[in-house]
């Protein structure tokens, strides 16, 4: 297991790695940009928050 987490850490250091991790970060923050989207996101949101309250303070 030590092995598969270094090699994902070494790829992850290397232009390859950066490259995709760049375009992971465009395309996910263009999908979070959308309307339909956002909808959906915040939903899921507030269900693992705990339901309709959202962000209320503990």
């Amino acid at each position: 297991m030590a092995s598969l987490i270094s090699k994902l850490t070494q790829f992850a250091k290397s232009p390859q790695g950066q490259r995709a991790i760049r375009t992971a970060t465009d395309k996910a923050q263009q999908f979070a940009k959308d309307p339909k989207n956002r909808a959906k996101i915040d939903q899921v949101r507030s269900k693992l928050q705990g339901g309709k309250g959202g962000g209320t303070a503990r």
